[in-house]
């Protein structure tokens, strides 16, 4: 038998007014999609954001705009019914989010060539009923993007481009350096994560041929309720080859940080330890790569790679992570299928070692076509102390519509040892003596299928719906005593962007 699960949830004991069905938030849904889609209806004109144009100055509007419906059923694998039955959690959840991000932007252009450029942009976002973390009806309006920049040379010969402000920064592939900024919560948005700029940025490029140079300075758009007080800063050196394929290192260092790290228990017996201000310090080295080095039968066959590195000597951290990612299209079938395999791990602590070893995961691309570990899992696991194997087939009926499934095989890489910040921390009586553990006692976490459907309603408007089903592995059945079901949910949302 194993009971007293220690579930790190917001706002648990606090209930909220229940979700609209299902049915009220596809009726809301169908009436914003059609005032979505018939806003960029007109918008044929390539030029229908430019404001003026006059003296080498130019303006310009922007919009994106989203709502999407959710609904889940057994969230979480129903663990709140089992270990938390009186906190009041529903796992079975409807909800609304919506967003909308106006900006606007300008270039002036000097003598030499030059240019003086800019951009400002604002992030409203909404959540309609609660969503899977217990948080709704609520929403908030924040600053997005507000920087300024300057730009000189040929990209040819020799560019130079630097930025100062709020604004956007993704490096690589993505691997930790890409999302800067925080959504859901009281922020509301929870799936869509509208936010990605980060809260204050500094960025030069020295471009010249396909070899580009970035420096910078960044500070994410935390929430205020959960601020790190994080600060970063780094090198990026990439070249893109003009046949295909680029390669490409990220150096970063944490300048400043409050945010902590969990550490195992000798041997994974007790409860994990909480190092306050960990990240400070930390140093880490992410390469990354895309090749295709084949021709003949094998020329639409390519091959992807990432790794990393960390490193905190102030606190005796070692720890690393990488992917690698197989892909083949083949374009003489009908609707030319993609296929793709990926293996993609990150190192947790040894309960065996004083050394902590847990991967550090920063700011990396969350989406399942990025960096997400599985469909609904990645919603418990971040990218430490898992590993995942996965299989994805791409497939495309029309130049419009594109159908992708995924699958992915989820499984820790230390037992015993903190699979999320202090989950699975509970009492373990199933030996001669009742001991506190925390992470799993068999791998084997999860396994996701996720099917999604995407069509081009025109070029600026997009339709978006899936379904998804988590089912539990030997690691999850274990910490709780019953069954435990499987994970269910799907969404539909419309988007638009100018």
């Amino acid at each position: 038998m194993k009971r007293g699960w220690l579930l790190r949830r917001g706002n648990s004991g606090r209930r909220k007014r229940p979700a609209p069905g299902f049915d009220a938030i596809r009726k809301h849904l169908l009436g914003a999609s059609l005032a979505l889609v018939a806003l960029p209806a007109a918008a044929q004109d390539q030029d229908r954001t430019l404001i003026y144009r006059d003296n080498g100055l130019t303006l310009r509007w922007h919009l994106q705009a989203g709502i999407n419906a959710v609904s889940e059923s057994n969230l979480f694998w129903n663990f709140a019914n089992t270990v938390a039955p009186g906190s009041g959690y529903k796992s079975d959840k409807s909800w609304l989010e919506t967003y909308v991000k106006p900006g606007l932007s300008f270039e002036q252009s000097l003598q030499g060539g030059s240019v003086l450029y800019g951009k400002v942009s604002a992030v409203s976002s909404y959540t309609v009923g609660t969503d899977a973390y217990e948080t709704g009806d609520t929403g908030r309006t924040t600053l997005e993007e507000a920087y300024v920049g300057f730009r000189t040379g040929d990209p040819e010969t020799l560019m130079f481009d630097l930025s100062i402000g709020a604004r956007e920064l993704k490096l690589g592939t993505g691997m930790v350096i890409a999302n800067g900024g925080s959504s859901g919560f009281e922020r509301g948005a929870l799936k869509f994560g509208p936010r990605k700029a980060w809260e204050r940025a500094a960025i030069a490029r020295l471009s010249r041929g396909g070899v580009t140079g970035t420096l910078f300075y960044i500070d994410p758009n935390e929430r205020p309720a959960s601020d790190g007080g994080n600060v970063l800063s780094g090198i990026d050196i990439r070249y893109d080859d003009p046949r295909g394929g680029y390669l490409g290192g990220t150096y970063a260092k944490v300048l400043e940080s409050a945010s902590a790290y969990p550490q195992a228990a000798p041997g994974g017996i007790g409860a994990p330890s909480v190092l306050p201000g960990a990240r400070e310090g930390l140093e880490v080295l992410n390469l990354y790569g895309k090749t295709n080095p084949f021709s003949g039968a094998l020329e639409n066959l390519f091959l992807t790679g990432d790794i990393a590195f960390e490193r905190n000597d102030r606190i005796d951290m070692k720890a690393w992570a990488g992917r690698v990612q197989v892909g083949y299209a083949l374009q003489g079938l009908p609707w030319s299928p993609v296929l793709t395999y990926s293996y993609q791990t990150f190192s947790g602590d040894d309960p065996n070692t004083s050394t902590l070893e847990r991967f550090d995961p920063l700011y990396y691309e969350g989406s399942p076509s990025a960096w997400a570990t599985g469909s609904k899992s990645s919603m418990v696991f971040i990218n430490s102390n898992v590993q995942a194997h996965g299989l994805a087939v791409k497939v495309q009926p029309t130049q419009r519509d594109t159908l992708t499934l995924r699958y992915a095989h989820i499984r820790a890489n230390e037992l015993f040892s903190p699979v999320q910040f202090g989950q699975a921390t509970r009492v373990d009586t199933t030996g001669s003596t009742a001991n506190v553990i925390s992470g799993v006692t068999d791998a084997h976490l999860s396994d996701d299928l996720f099917l999604e459907y995407s069509r081009i309603i025109n070029r600026n408007t997009f339709l978006t719906t899936g379904f998804s089903v988590s089912f539990p592995g030997e690691g999850i059945r274990n910490t709780v005593a019953g069954n435990v079901p499987n994970w269910t949910g799907g969404f539909i949302n419309v988007v638009i962007n100018f």
